[in-house]
């Protein structure tokens, strides 16, 4: 049995990934938060063991290693799905650091630490890590730019670590999912809104109209999005697939956006976003 990793796993991408995982053979350690969702995922299938696990918290990563390793013993790791993640929205200029630090830890250190204690298990299971990106990591939204951020260094965190492993011939892949309906974006939302109650009062003068335009797109974006399962089966190919690609795109349109971004001129792509957010 093939066993893999999963961060996030109480809901959306991750929890979509450790069923379908499962129901397909694969042993399963699923990394949750909250005990709630320990006893919910445990009851689902055999396959999947949760873990108690905040990437945040290198006591969590540690002692979660640690009871891998015991499981899995030589067999070793074949996956680790780095999926845990929050979005922090709002203006720049007004949003708290510790807020962007606290985005940072989420999206990136964490990822970045767990990775580094999966690695020896990693090495004797011949595995592969599939780090899920955005396509905020190719293309940068006015207030999402902390998550954007941390997108950004997720890919280049990708890229860097795959061709340092090059020679165990581990292979490290990025999923670049569009607009997914998961619960994550409607917390976002509500996360979004309480944030936007405390900026000083300027801040509505200043960014109000705009601010409500990008949550009516938010909105309607994450009611237009594909479900949760696709993104599911694209990294179960990461997993399995004799040559897999670095790189994976994943929902509607985001290819096409990906593509006109990086063709038209900066100047162009300013103006059209502008002319979404400021009209």
């Amino acid at each position: 049995m093939q066993s893999v990793l999963i961060t996030g796993a109480s809901t959306g991408i991750g929890k979509a990934c450790a069923l379908y995982l499962a129901n397909r053979g694969w042993q399963v350690f699923a990394g949750v938060r909250k005990n709630v969702d320990t006893k919910k995922l445990a009851a689902s299938t055999k396959n999947i063991k949760p873990i108690q696990l905040d990437v945040t918290q290198p006591k969590e990563i540690a002692k979660a290693v640690a009871a891998i390793r015991e499981a899995v013993g030589h067999e070793g790791l074949q996956g680790l799905v780095n999926n845990a993640g929050i979005a922090i929205a709002g203006p720049l200029e007004l949003l708290p650091i510790k807020e962007l630090r606290r985005q940072m830890d989420v999206n990136f250190f964490g990822h970045v630490e767990l990775t580094q204690g999966c690695l020896p298990l990693l090495r004797l299971g011949r595995g592969r890590v599939v780090n899920i990106s955005s396509i905020s990591g190719r293309v940068t939204s006015p207030f999402l730019v902390p998550y954007s951020a941390t997108k950004f260094a997720l890919e280049a965190f990708t890229d860097g670590l795959r061709r340092e492993l090059l020679p165990w011939k581990l292979h490290v892949a990025s999923v670049e999912p569009g607009n997914i309906y998961t619960p994550m974006w409607r917390k976002s939302l509500r996360i979004a809104d309480a944030t936007r109650r405390r900026f000083p009062h300027p801040a509505e003068a200043l960014y109000g109209a705009a601010m409500e335009q990008a949550r009516r797109r938010a909105i309607d974006a994450g009611t237009r999005g594909i479900p949760a399962e696709d993104v599911a089966q694209v990294i179960y190919h990461v997993l399995n697939a004799r040559r897999p690609r670095t790189r994976y795109i994943v929902g509607r349109g985001t290819r096409l956006a990906i593509w006109l971004t990086r063709l038209l001129p900066d100047e162009w792509v300013d103006w059209a976003i502008g002319k979404v957010l400021y009209r």
